[in-house]
């Protein structure tokens, strides 16, 4: 994380209470207790009163709050109670608030000005150099996708490289209502400060939601993103999140 002074400043970290790896806060997933005593995901991390940091995938997840599982004697130790009601469908919780934190951050940098659709304009700012990130549906065609890592690799001086968009695990319909414009399929990120924010939000629910669970590339969507200045870290439901 850049300073506006240019100086470093050191990210904020917590430590997993499952695998009890240390990460920046913005890559782990808060939980905190609801008023009725609920364990609900709190994302943005701004609900009041003792928090638990994860920073597992949701397979680990569940394994964890199974009966034989640590997760409830790790939130004991966190909060320093133990009592809470842990719901049986936290992953579910969990994996739909950082969803909905994703497709939020989308529709903040749509409204912004910070991304282009459409195949055309995308392919002009990649080979002017000027994409930042590529990002795809899910039900893409592998020509559109191709046609526009050749523009972006071309854009980057980057020719023969592995660069390229990411898909993403949601289609055209989803990610157009996120971004509350028609036919979304292809999304170009035409900001430095853009890129970085909005894969950090993707990173942190893609690795919750495992690569068993997405139908994307073995690529992060900081990986997604262009490298020149980018220093990204690794990342419509019905859902509820406490905040």
């Amino acid at each position: 994380m850049r300073h506006p002074h240019n100086e470093t400043v050191a990210a904020p970290t917590r430590t997993c209470i499952l695998g009890r790896e240390q990460g920046a806060r913005d890559t782990l997933v808060r939980l905190a207790l609801a008023p009725d005593g609920r364990v609900l995901p709190d994302v943005r991390a701004k609900a009041p009163g003792r928090g638990a940091w994860i920073g597992v995938t949701r397979a680990e997840l569940e394994a964890a709050a199974g009966p034989k599982g640590k997760l409830r004697g790790a939130l004991a130790r966190a909060f320093r109670t133990s009592d809470f009601t842990l719901p049986n469908d936290l992953p579910a919780l969990v994996a739909a608030a950082l969803e909905r934190n994703a497709l939020d951050r989308l529709g903040l940098e749509s409204r912004a000005g910070t991304l282009l659709t459409g195949a055309e304009r995308i392919e002009t700012a990649a080979r002017e150099g000027k994409l930042h990130a590529l990002y795809h549906a899910a039900d893409a065609g592998d020509d559109g996708r191709g046609k526009l890592a050749q523009a972006w690799r071309v854009g980057a001086d980057r020719e023969g490289s592995g660069l390229k968009g990411l898909a993403l695990p949601l289609e055209r319909t989803i990610l157009s209502m996120a971004l509350g414009r028609e036919n979304v399929v292809h999304i170009g990120v035409i900001d430095r400060l853009a890129a970085a924010r909005l894969g950090e939000a993707l990173d942190r629910w893609l690795h919750f939601i495992g690569p068993d669970l997405n139908s994307m590339p073995c690529e992060t969507a900081s990986q997604g993103a262009s490298p020149p200045g980018y220093s990204g870290q690794p990342a419509v439901t019905t859902h509820e999140e406490f905040e």
